[in-house]
């Protein structure tokens, strides 16, 4: 490869990555995710000479590199290092993916190719293979994978529920892959097919949007409550007494303005400072000044209150609930009902680095590092929950499944599609962003975890300290499902860095409509990847290419 060509390889690389990350907030120009790799893919598949897949790698690395660095800036809110390191680290999936196009996948290669369709679908098979893995090492991190960017063409997003949003992926490169391939082979047939195809996907969007609306529904009014608190302020600014003032007044006030009155109340994420006390048996109790606060604000009527709090393994001791000794300690989401009666959920998938920390007792380091990086004293890992049973709430008498998920939970699909059961159902996260202060990161998760009510046909709730709290019903959309006004709460400037309250109103269908997704979960692009894979390594073998 001589230098110029290098070069142009290397600059259409870059540009890849710049344009896939402008495709998302904090810039959001989605259209860009439907020609943001074609230079990249015209760049490996011109690679010659020896060591082609290395070189793919290489090339592709440097895309998803430039890509990682813009879309991860938030990360600097709370690490520099980790600003650095992620990005490094999910490049890797760029550069494997750039070893498959350049070696296995390349139509320009072989002697006799495969036709532009099939390589072009294998192509995009293999991107989103490689999307599905970084969503699974080393507990994963799927974030901002191409398919979101569809998340603002509400046609095109409802297809998610037939592999997932990294299905989408798929349908993204493929185009690109046939768009790249035609522009050398000048085969317009092929540009008109693939078109066609996408063609059909909206058609498909289309059908989905007209059957939700059609369905028996009952409906759930909810308030949000958001405080709007950065992590600096309830760290040392902000006392616990004054926080679950702040919570007082801000439900208080929203059920006073709330016509019609809510089903619901949800606060976000570690909402309540004191902790809850569970034992073995179920039997519960909580700090002073949690039950001060909950009598307070049940004193504003009769409505079931979700809200984030830590969880402590307790026994009885008499009559009294003491901490288990060397009791483990969880992030959890729990729901009171009107008579008082307590659910909890315990978070599952913890973060790596905030939530816990692998091996530090091996390498005592890492907790070093955390400590510089954070700029606060390592306290202890929270524990894995273990339970995949919904919680049971009530709307007008009737019972209602939530699927829940805590912080980034609702960015795992794998796991909430675990949760699903015949019936109403509804998804509720509690969350708080508020650690990356306002960056892109709160809109970054959102776009990503508004897919899952698409993905699972169950509409979603979702409640933020800092974040975006907002209604999410079954085809994706935040819109009022009467008046069409949004169901985002934001200030009047219409900034989600907002702090007040919300009431929502969302139709949970009674018998929710059929998703592929959620009976064969990742399974299907798993299959689909593998074969891509097969195709491409057989094609090398019997041609020699």
């Amino acid at each position: 490869m001589g230098s110029r060509a290098g070069w142009s390889k290397i600059i259409a690389a870059v540009a890849s990555g710049i344009m896939v990350a402008l495709a998302f907030p904090a810039l959001d120009w989605p259209a860009l995710v439907w020609v943001g790799l074609i230079p990249l893919l015209a760049a490996l598949w011109s690679l010659e000479g020896k060591r082609v897949g290395w070189k793919g790698f290489g090339i592709g690395y440097l895309g998803g590199l430039a890509s990682g660095l813009i879309q991860c800036q938030w990360v600097g809110s709370v690490s520099w290092l980790g600003a650095l390191a992620l990005p490094a680290y999910l490049a890797v999936y760029w550069g494997l993916f750039g070893l498959y196009a350049a070696k296995l996948g390349n139509p320009w290669s072989a002697r006799k190719p495969h036709g532009t369709l099939i390589t072009a679908f294998c192509t995009g098979a293999v991107w989103a293979g490689t999307e599905l893995l970084r969503g699974w090492v080393i507990t994963g991190f799927s974030w901002n994978v191409l398919g979101v960017a569809c998340g603002e063409m509400r046609i095109l997003a409802q297809g998610a529920d037939l592999l997932g949003v990294v299905g989408l992926s798929l349908a993204v490169v493929f185009f690109q892959a046939v768009v790249v391939q035609v522009i050398l082979n000048r085969k317009w047939v092929n540009l008109a097919a693939a078109t066609g195809i996408i063609g059909l996907l909206a058609a498909y969007g289309a059908f989905r949007i007209q059957l939700e609306k059609g369905r028996e529904s009952i409906r759930l009014k909810t308030l949000l409550v958001q405080l709007n608190v950065p992590m600096e302020a309830s760290r040392m600014l902000w006392t616990d007494v004054e926080m679950h003032q702040a919570y007082e007044e801000e439900t208080l006030k929203g059920l006073q303005a709330a016509q019609p009155f809510p089903d619901w109340v949800m606060w976000p994420e570690t909402s309540l400072t004191g902790r809850i006390l569970r034992a073995d048996d179920g039997a519960w109790g909580t700090w002073q000044i949690n039950q001060d606060t909950l009598a307070q604000v049940r004193s504003g009527g009769d409505f079931s209150l979700i809200f984030g709090v830590n969880e402590l393994e307790a026994e009885k001791f008499g009559e009294e609930l003491v901490m288990k000794p060397n009791g483990r300690a969880y992030n959890s989401i729990a729901v009171m009902s009107p008579e008082d009666e307590l659910q909890t959920y315990r978070k599952r998938h913890l973060v790596i680095f905030g939530e816990t920390i692998p091996f530090v007792d091996t390498f005592p380091l890492l907790k070093k590092i955390y400590e510089q990086q954070a700029g606060a004293e390592y306290g202890g890992s929270f524990s894995a929950g273990g339970s995949l049973d919904p919680l049971s709430l009530e709307v007008g008498g009737r019972k209602i499944g939530a699927i829940p998920t805590v912080c980034f939970e609702d960015s795992v699909p794998r796991l909430t599609r675990k949760f699903v059961r015949p019936g109403p159902q509804v998804i509720l996260n509690v969350t708080n962003d508020g650690w990356f202060k306002e960056s892109a990161a709160a809109d970054q998760h959102f776009r990503y975890a508004r897919f899952r009510a698409i993905e699972l046909r169950r509409p979603m709730l979702r409640c933020a300290n800092t974040g975006v709290s907002a209604a999410i019903d079954t085809t994706g959309s935040t819109r009022h499902p009467d008046n069409g006004k949004s169901q985002i709460l934001t200030d009047e400037k219409g900034s989600h860095f907002a702090r007040g309250s919300l009431l929502v109103e969302l139709d949970v269908p009674l018998e929710p409509s059929f998703s592929l997704y959620a009976v064969i979960g990742d399974w299907g692009l798993i299959g689909i990847s593998a074969a891509a894979v097969f195709i491409g390594s057989s094609r090398r073998r019997r041609w020699g290419a």
